[in-house]
């Protein structure tokens, strides 16, 4: 059993850490909302702020929405920094900008600490099953400390490399996940608005080359319209949006990759930035002036999200 931090319980770190509940760690939560009333009874304890979390956890992991939440966490008034000393562990499984998790790196080591970066792929669904996919950056024996909690959590985990090649990894997989959703969107409007069942298309697909874990999960949602998040159109365009700065440090083009985020900007635009990711699909009926599955909509006002 050991004592175990998380802050940031949000749609992944409430099931996470009921994981690590589960697993039998001691667990010190913080959360900028009420705490979850169903890890308060699993036996969680509540802290009032990040450095507390500090104080009483050896290994701490954030699930946090976007860097500067992360550097608020680290480092802002009663900020995790103040309590970090030899022999903490911080995990931060959160999505951010690989260069500020090397600067973050530097300073929680500086502190005599040690520090992982550790995003997950796998979306609510992989949270809730305990099999996240886990890119981990930073030193091996940080790593093998902190596999069993991993374990608790995901199915696939790897080691990438040195502090920030787990962000590196993630950021790879946002964009081949945008591009699969672009895809897939613009593959089941094709159908539909030609006059086939996109359902039959979809199942038709789903034996052959193109299949994918994409088409199967994002493509029923898009059928059965079910855009409650799992992963918000706000992450993952800002998750693209590291994409892109990284592209621009490198000096290399990413063409489908700033197409796809100027769709997500489309749909933050409409108030849609709350929806899961496969709510990329009403860009594409809107284009169309048709529903997915529904007949041409181009004169029924009510049709075609607005």
């Amino acid at each position: 059993m050991a004592d175990v931090g998380f802050i940031g319980l949000g749609v992944m770190g409430r099931p996470m850490a009921q994981h690590l509940l589960r697993g039998g760690h001691r667990l010190f939560i913080h959360t900028r909302k009420a705490p979850p009333p169903e890890l308060l009874q699993a036996g969680a304890s509540a802290c009032d702020c990040a450095r507390a979390v500090a104080e009483r956890a050896a290994t701490i992991i954030l699930m946090l929405p976007n860097t500067a939440d992360v550097r608020s966490v680290l480092f802002g008034p009663d900020g995790l920094a103040v309590a970090l000393e030899r022999g903490k562990l911080v995990i931060d499984m959160s999505s951010i900008a690989p260069g500020a998790t090397r600067e973050f790196a530097r300073k929680v080591t500086d502190a005599g600490a040690e520090y992982l970066d550790a995003p997950v792929s796998g979306g609510e669904t992989g949270a809730k099953a305990g099999t996240l996919t886990i890119m981990v950056g930073g030193p091996q024996v940080s790593f093998d400390r902190a596999r069993p909690l991993f374990e608790l959590m995901g199915k696939n985990i790897t080691l990438i490399g040195d502090h920030g090649a787990g962000q590196t990894a993630k950021v790879a997989n946002q964009i081949i996940v945008a591009l699969t959703i672009a895809a897939v969107s613009e593959a089941l409007m094709f159908a539909s608005k030609a006059g086939a069942d996109p359902a039959r298309v979809r199942a038709a697909l789903m034996g052959g080359f193109a299949s994918s874990r994409i088409l199967e999960v994002h493509g029923e949602r898009m059928l059965k319209r079910q855009f409650a998040p799992g992963f918000r159109i706000a992450l993952h365009r800002k998750d693209l949006a590291l994409a892109l700065e990284g592209a621009n440090e490198l000096g290399m083009p990413l063409p489908q990759t700033a197409q796809c985020q100027q769709l997500l900007n489309g749909l933050l635009a409409s108030g849609d930035g709350a929806l899961d990711h496969s709510a990329l699909v009403h860009i594409y009926e809107r284009l169309a002036a048709h529903q997915l599955g529904s007949g041409n909509l181009a004169h029924q006002g009510s049709g075609v999200p607005s």
